[in-house]
C-alpha cells in the first residue's frame, strides 16, 4: 500500500518531503507533481524503479526517460552543452521544458538512448518538486503518469493513490498541478528539433 503525503504546494513540509525522499534511498517509486502534471519517479540507482516504471505505463525499452534536475549545476553533471545549446536551455529553465541532449558518462547506460547515447534533462518550476530534489541531492529519473489507454495525464493525487495503491510506494500530493505535458526540444545533433509542443512556448525552437 502506497503511503499518501498531502504537501502544501507552496510551502511544502520538511518532514513530509525527507519521508518522501527516504522512500526514494530505499529505492522506492513515487507519484509525484510537476509544473506539467504528474509524474513517476525513482532513483537513478534504482534499476527495478525503471522497470517499474515502464510496466505501468505499459511501454518498451525504447521510451525516453527523463532526469529531473533541481538546478542548473545538477543538470550540466549529466548533460554536454555547447555554448549554443547551454544558452537556449539555460533561457528556459526552470519551466515545463525538455531537452533531449547528448549525456555525459555519468549517466548510467542503461538510462541513454541506445543509439544516440542521449538523455533527457529538465528543470521543473514547481515548488515541491524542487524541494524534493534539494532534499534528494540527485536527478529523480522520471516519466510522465499517462497510464495505458489514457488520453490525459492524472492529475488527482488521492485519484492516483486508489488506482496505483499497489504498483508505488508513495504518492505526493499538493493539489491541482496541471495537464498539459512539457515541450520537448531535441538538441541530439547540435541544433533544436521540436518534438512535442506542451506546456512550454514553443516560439524560440520553431523553424
Amino acid at each position: 500500500m502506497a503511503k499518501y503525503f498531502d504537501v502544501h504546494p507552496v510551502d511544502p513540509q520538511a518532514r513530509r518531503i525527507a519521508q518522501a525522499v527516504q522512500i526514494l534511498r530505499d529505492g522506492g517509486l513515487i507519484a509525484y507533481p510537476t509544473d506539467s502534471g504528474f509524474a513517476l519517479g525513482c532513483s537513478l540507482d534504482n534499476p527495478d524503479g525503471r522497470s517499474r516504471i515502464l510496466r505501468i505505463r505499459g511501454l518498451d525499452d525504447r521510451h525516453h526517460f527523463t532526469l529531473v534536475c533541481a538546478d542548473f549545476a545538477q543538470l550540466g553533471q549529466f548533460a554536454q552543452l555547447d555554448n549554443t545549446v547551454f544558452r537556449a536551455v539555460k533561457s528556459h529553465t526552470p519551466g515545463p521544458y525538455t531537452f533531449i541532449v547528448p549525456a555525459t558518462k555519468q549517466v548510467p547506460r542503461r538510462l541513454l538512448h541506445p543509439k544516440k547515447r542521449t538523455v533527457g534533462v529538465r528543470i521543473p518550476d514547481h515548488p515541491v518538486v524542487r524541494a524534493l530534489l534539494q532534499a534528494h541531492g540527485e536527478p529523480i529519473l522520471s516519466s510522465t503518469l499517462l497510464m495505458p489507454g489514457d488520453e490525459e495525464p492524472m492529475t488527482d493525487g488521492w485519484a492516483i493513490k486508489e488506482r496505483l495503491d499497489h504498483v508505488v510506494d508513495a504518492v505526493i500530493d499538493s493539489g491541482e498541478c496541471g495537464l498539459e505535458p512539457t515541450t520537448v526540444v531535441d538538441f541530439s545533433d547540435g541544433y533544436a528539433e521540436l518534438i512535442r509542443v506542451g506546456a512550454g512556448d514553443p516560439s524560440d525552437f520553431e523553424a
